[in-house]
């Protein structure tokens, strides 16, 4: 039986050996920077492994996934490779392996190719990207949304220069908490995922703590939360809220235990990112709602709300996979949505 890799090689993927010059690099090591993960007891981590043990067990599973993590350096290398091992790959049918799996190559602020898992893919891959000629350029590498990456090398041509990144601006990172969305399903590839996506556009550093059906709102991961130096913090969990009574008594009890920590910090709250709402989801908004006005009525000027209509306004109702999950376009959507209430949270006039 034929498949589409026999009559289209254009959709056929291969493993092929690096360069033979290729020498590889540790990017947990200067000159290279990583990003929204942290190396901890043989995988890179989002979260303390404890933290994640004490809020409850899905978050433990999703906390090695790699949502957000990136790894940015300079270099001149005509190409560059990376050999990833990993120990754990969720394959979704309405998520693109590229996203839950693959790395993405931006150079110079610019997309350039996906490092592209086989569909077979099991433990990890090897892959080489080739770039338009030698100069120096300042390279980010995003890690995938939805797999535990263990280890990873970088592979650069021998006589290639490797310098520090240009630093994001001199802020904290910015923290998103909440669901799958949060995570980054369904996006096609991770660099399209909505936070990576504001990240390259305001040049700022970020954590993503989105986990699948698992952000619930608990105590632990509030007072978490609660104690990390960021510069905004994004609160969308309400799609993991098992029902309109849990979010209510979560959810202005999570954002009052971040406020009393940090009585300044710009908060925005989003409700799921939906074009059109049912009458739960309408009873779910008004909650988050009440969280702001409730704020705004104390006197806290820091606080900013955005509902899912907005957030998917450029996108309606073509904005998801599945009614739920956005694609890239409904990711883009969110970043235009959500760009200038960050830059004004963060006094940005550019």
């Amino acid at each position: 039986m034929k498949r589409i890799f026999d009559v289209d090689v254009n959709f056929k993927v291969e493993s092929k050996d690096a360069p033979a010059d290729a020498v590889f690099y540790d990017p947990r090591k200067a000159p290279f920077g990583i990003c929204g993960v942290f190396y901890e007891d043989g995988r890179f981590r989002r979260l303390p492994k404890a933290v994640a043990k004490r809020v409850n067990d899905g978050v433990y599973y999703l906390h090695a996934n790699t949502a957000g993590g990136r790894v940015r350096f300079r270099t001149d290398s005509p190409y560059i490779v990376i050999n990833a091992k990993m120990d754990g790959v969720d394959q979704m049918p309405h998520f693109p392996l590229t996203g839950s799996a693959g790395f993405d190559l931006y150079a110079d602020g610019a997309y350039e190719r996906t490092f592209v898992p086989a569909s077979d893919m099991r433990r990890g891959y090897e892959s080489t990207a080739y770039l338009e000629g030698v100069k120096m350029r300042e390279i980010t590498i995003h890690m995938p949304l939805y797999a535990n990456v263990t280890l990873l090398a970088i592979g650069l041509a021998a006589d290639a220069r490797v310098l520090p990144p240009a630093p994001y601006r001199e802020i904290p990172p910015a923290v998103f908490y909440g669901s799958s969305i949060t995570q980054g399903g369904c996006a096609s590839r991770p660099g399209n995922a909505y936070q990576n996506i504001l990240s390259r556009r305001l040049n700022t550093d970020h954590l993503n703590l989105g986990f699948s059906g698992n952000a619930k709102g608990e105590d632990s991961i509030a007072d978490y939360i609660a104690g990390l130096k960021m510069s905004v913090f994004v609160l969308d969990y309400d799609h993991n809220a098992p029902d309109p009574a849990h979010l209510e008594a979560t959810h202005e009890r999570l954002f009052q235990r971040v406020r009393s920590a940090q009585p300044t910090l710009p908060v925005i709250m989003l409700s799921r990112p939906k074009y059109r709402l049912t009458d739960d989801e309408l009873r779910r908004r008004e909650i988050v709602r009440r969280t702001y006005e409730n704020a705004r009525a104390a006197g806290d000027e820091n606080v900013y709300l955005l509902d899912g209509p907005a957030l998917m306004a450029m996108a309606g109702d073509d904005g998801t996979v599945d009614n739920c999950h956005p694609n890239d376009l409904g990711f883009y959507s969110m970043a235009n949505a959500l760009e200038p209430v960050i830059k004004k949270a963060l006094n940005d006039e550019r």
